[in-house]
């Protein structure tokens, strides 16, 4: 009965129009916690009773939309942008103004773009994906491997290679797993060059996360998030999201495979 209440409750709302509108709906949050929540104890109280959520059809499976606020993004400067001379064309949709010179980014169009890369990272995650963090910034060298650290994840914070990508056997010699989704703290090489990581992955077929400033390109980035990328607070935010995100995609999955194999072993 609790899952056919929520696939009316998101029936509903697809009805109504936009997922994105969902998710900043109160009210849906409250609902969808409450229902899943009552999922979990029904589960817990009665083992023979099973209800299964598929994690892809769920709109917020792992919750991220709790994990931050718009107002923690505004305390951490996400909304300071570079000068107004600076703008790259294709980031003018996600600026709200500017004020004494410089750009303000609409925190509002970051957060919901934000919570879509969060979700989809603790899907990767959650499907025992590779995750790789790219940033060319000696400044964020440290927090960067460190998160990756946290993660179990991977890092690259030096000089590119060309070919690391589109010419993996040959560089490294014998067959290579490339990652399933990069993650870019910086989508610039340079003051203007884009990281040539984000062609190569775009080549490839790799799904991206980038966070990009109002200086960045943002069209080549499968998940785009406006916001500022120089700022040390911002940079530990968004690796700290980051982190938040993907282990709760591998503690789900880790659960998951915990109570399969409790099933097995009680059959047998």
């Amino acid at each position: 009965m609790a899952r056919i209440a929520i696939e009316k409750y998101l029936q509903k709302f697809l009805r109504e129009g936009n997922v994105l509108r969902a998710f900043r709906s109160n009210v849906y949050r409250q609902e969808m916690s409450t229902q899943a929540s009552t999922i979990i104890r029904q589960e817990e109280t009665n083992d023979e009773t099973k209800f299964t959520i598929n994690p892809l059809k769920h709109p917020d499976f792992f919750q991220v939309h709790n994990i931050f606020t718009v107002k923690d993004l505004f305390d951490a400067m996400v909304h300071y942008g570079h000068k107004e001379g600076t703008l790259h064309n294709n980031m003018r949709p996600f600026i709200f103004g500017s004020r004494l010179g410089h750009l303000i980014i609409d925190l509002n169009q970051t957060a919901e773009l934000l919570r879509q890369a969060l979700n989809f990272a603790a899907h990767i995650a959650f499907q025992g994906g590779l995750i790789l963090f790219i940033s060319k910034n000696p400044a964020s060298t440290y927090i960067v491997e460190k998160t990756a650290k946290e993660c179990q994840e991977y890092a690259h914070t030096r000089n590119w290679k060309t070919g690391t990508f589109t010419n993996s056997v040959r560089m490294f010699k014998l067959e290579t797993r490339l990652p399933d989704l990069c993650i870019f703290i910086h989508t610039l090489d340079n003051v203007v060059a884009p990281h040539p990581a984000i062609i190569q992955a775009a080549k490839m077929c790799i799904p991206t996360i980038g966070i990009v400033d109002t200086n960045c390109n943002p069209n080549l980035i499968t998940y785009p998030i406006p916001g500022n990328d120089d700022t040390p607070s911002a940079i530990e935010l968004y690796c700290k999201l980051l982190s938040a995100a993907i282990l709760r995609g591998k503690n789900a999955r880790k659960t998951i495979l915990q109570k399969s194999s409790n099933s097995k072993e009680s059959i047998e």
